[in-house]
């Protein structure tokens, strides 16, 4: 189905677009999620709950961008909340262990990490690489995410964040920059003796 039909056929309510949208985008928008939460179980959620979201707005959505530009959008936000809320909870995680005699408390954080994208002898490269993308301010993560890792180009990203080319450009410096700096200790082990 061509785009604007699908549209038009997911703003009337029709079911059957509303699962061809699925089937031929849930795979991205999970691997999107995955990128930020390193959790399969967590990234289904947040798939679950872009798509229940679509559901509800599709009727308001003005096609100012392209509905796969509209959905990644979501997905980041999705994603970015889902991150917020973790880290809330991990901080009443830490205060709750302060006031109670069983320190301890859930393990919030994923020991190792698996993408579905990554070649298994790649995966611990790859679990170190998404650590050191977690300490990026959420913008850079995201046009790293979306353009690394996704595949999107500089002015699909732009659609996402909202922002120009050259804004994309800028942040993905920034991004290279400071994972340059995040991961220069663990590959000088490598290097000196």
């Amino acid at each position: 189905m061509e785009p604007a039909p699908l549209l038009e056929a997911l703003q009337q309510g029709d079911n059957a677009a509303f699962g061809l949208l699925y089937e031929q985008t849930n795979r991205r928008v999970y691997n999107t999620a995955l990128g930020y939460v390193r959790n399969r179980e967590d990234a289904e959620d947040i798939t679950q709950e872009v798509y229940v979201e679509v559901f509800r707005s599709v009727r308001s959505f003005t096609g100012e961008s392209s509905l796969t530009t509209w959905l990644y959008r979501i997905t980041v936000n999705k994603s970015l909340d889902f991150l917020k809320r973790r880290q809330r909870k991990k901080r009443f995680a830490v205060l709750t262990s302060l006031f109670t005699a069983s320190p301890g408390g859930e393990q919030l954080q994923p020991a190792t990490f698996f993408h579905p994208g990554i070649a298994l002898e790649q995966q611990e490269n790859a679990d170190i690489l998404f650590r050191a993308i977690d300490k990026l301010p959420d913008k850079q993560k995201t046009a790293y995410l979306l353009t690394r890792v996704e595949g999107l180009s500089h002015i699909e990203t732009a659609g996402v964040l909202n922002t120009s080319v050259g804004a994309v450009e800028s942040l993905l410096s920034r991004a290279t920059d400071n994972l340059r700096k995040h991961l220069a200790g663990y590959y000088k082990k490598f290097i000196e003796p």
